[in-house]
């Protein structure tokens, strides 16, 4: 959109629209690495839980 000059407000809406669809995907993939990988590793060793939990949070700081 960029290369073909089109309207400001137009690609900033289409941006926006990528990155909330972004945030969608980001949300599900979370839920299922939660529901599936934290939940084994919370089961298995004390390293196990702690690098699962280390993990989500490292994430979460890379947001902020």
């Amino acid at each position: 959109m960029v290369q073909q000059d089109e309207y400001c407000i137009d690609i900033l809406t289409q941006s926006q629209a990528v990155q909330s669809a972004l945030r969608e995907v980001d949300a599900i993939v979370l839920e299922n690495h939660l529901s599936h990988c934290v939940v084994d590793a919370v089961k298995g060793s004390q390293d196990d839980k702690d690098k699962a939990i280390s993990e989500v949070i490292k994430v979460f700081k890379k947001k902020a």
